[in-house]
């Protein structure tokens, strides 16, 4: 059997955003599509898009810089939204209770939260707690920042206003290969910002790191793991390295795919086995925890169950039964009509852009979002959910992984009846991932128009 390239699509949501439609007239209201579900237990995400500078492998949703108050009209906006969300939320009256709005965690991402000065994040978090409601210093708060923008003065709201982890990309701690990725940043002023962070401390500290860098070597990944092992990190995320349309390196990179997936392969596996001898736990492809880190609630994957609240442009959120978010853009001239029309929009009250995940492609996202995790999916949890079996739902798929050595064998017979990933099938992730892709879904991302 072909075993397919392990470098296929990075999926940290299923169905991804370029499988996303505009919505049919009439809008779908907000009040409406929230009615009926749980909400007792959501997630929050604010989204800012904006970043000092766009590294070379980055496809987000963000854009250079915030000219002429440009932060000031998106906070008016999120302000707008949230007030109009968290009235959609309303509270649902049973014949026994009021059921309350309540979140369980909350995360600032981006772009580059910290971009925003510290005014103006003592503002978002107001947002986020007077707005929605959300008690900040009561439950998980993740934010995403940068070697640049994690200056004292930002760092000291953070954690006053209840940051219990805070999320820095690094990607390399070499300066020749941190200028490869188009990413102009030197280890000295690296360094710096990771002791602002541990002098804030904020309970958990996360480095992003990248493998698969243009010069890069087996040597060179070892000096960013110590580098980054030095900083004892509660978290740490390793990253394959992509180049996608519309980005830097796409424009100026040029790969033997083979070659290059068998050396990301090969870095992936001595990343892996670095990090496990120095104490941590893996919990997917991408993330490895300290063994003896505090807990932060539900792992990586939590943000994307079902009652996720998103604000700002580039958020999605998620009900039961729809996805919704704002239009979708990777090119510069795009986003910022994007963001242009979102800090000029006053309605918020309806979902624009989305996709509904129902039957088939909800069982297809759950196996998929518990499958790639390390600890496995409980066969239990799926049979009650759905009240079938996933080796009847998906027989071709899973014989497939099996016969690849990507399912831990032992697993489904254990007391616990897991399915499982072999640390192969683990490795093999982003192949694995979309080949649990529907064949409509598959359609409308190969549909999609980059733009």
């Amino acid at each position: 059997m072909n075993t397919p390239r392990p470098y296929q699509n990075y999926v940290y949501a299923y169905p991804h955003k370029t499988a996303y439609r505009e919505l049919p007239d009439p809008k779908p209201a907000l009040r409406d599509l929230w009615r009926g579900e749980p909400k007792d237990a959501l997630s929050l995400y604010l989204h800012i898009p904006f970043c000092e500078v766009r590294c070379g492998f980055c496809n987000l949703f963000t854009r250079i810089g915030a000219p002429d108050g440009l932060t000031g009209r998106y906070l008016d906006a999120l302000d707008r939204q949230a007030t109009a969300v968290r009235d959609a939320l309303g509270e649902t009256e049973t014949e026994t209770a009021t059921e309350q709005v309540r979140f369980a965690n909350a995360a600032f991402g981006g772009g580059t939260p910290t971009f925003l000065t510290a005014d103006e994040l003592n503002r978002l978090c107001d947002i986020a707690e007077k707005r929605m409601g959300a008690g900040l210093a009561t439950i998980p708060l993740s934010v995403e920042t940068s070697p640049a923008t994690a200056t004292a003065d930002r760092l000291a709201v953070l954690a006053e206003r209840g940051a219990t982890r805070l999320s820095i990309g690094v990607q390399s701690f070499v300066d020749e290969e941190a200028r490869a990725a188009v990413r102009p940043q030197r280890r000295a002023d690296v360094e710096a910002a990771l002791g602002r962070i541990r002098d804030a401390r904020v309970p958990v500290l996360n480095i992003d790191l990248i493998y698969g860098i243009d010069g890069q070597t087996p040597a060179s990944w070892r000096t960013s793991l110590d580098a980054a092992l030095a900083w004892r990190p509660e978290e740490l995320y390793l990253y394959p390295l992509y180049v996608r349309d519309l980005t830097g390196l796409a424009r100026r990179t040029a790969h033997t795919e083979g070659e290059w997936d068998e050396q990301r392969l090969n870095l992936y596996r001595q990343g892996r086995d670095h990090l496990l001898a120095h104490g941590y736990e893996q919990v997917s492809m991408r993330m490895f925890r300290r063994a003896d880190a505090p807990p932060q609630g539900p792992d990586d994957h939590a943000c994307q169950t079902d009652g996720m609240i998103g604000l700002g442009c580039g958020a999605r959120s998620y009900t039961s039964t729809l996805h919704y978010s704002f239009d979708y853009a990777v090119g510069m001239g795009e986003i910022r009509a994007i963001i242009d029309d979102y800090t000029a929009t006053e309605d918020f009250t309806r979902a624009v852009h989305g996709r509904y995940v129902e039957g088939d492609e909800a069982r297809r996202r759950h196996l998929l979002q518990s499958l790639l995790q390390a600890q496995g999916m409980p066969l239990d949890d799926y049979r009650e959910r759905f009240a079938s079996d996933p080796y009847d739902d998906f027989p071709a798929e899973l014989a497939a992984f099996a016969a690849r050595g990507w399912l831990d064998a032992a697993a489904g017979a254990s007391p616990a009846g897991l399915l499982r990933l072999s640390p192969e099938g683990l490795a093999h992730s982003d192949a694995l991932g979309p080949e649990l892709f529907s064949p409509a879904v598959r359609a409308a991302m190969a549909a999609y128009e980059p733009k």
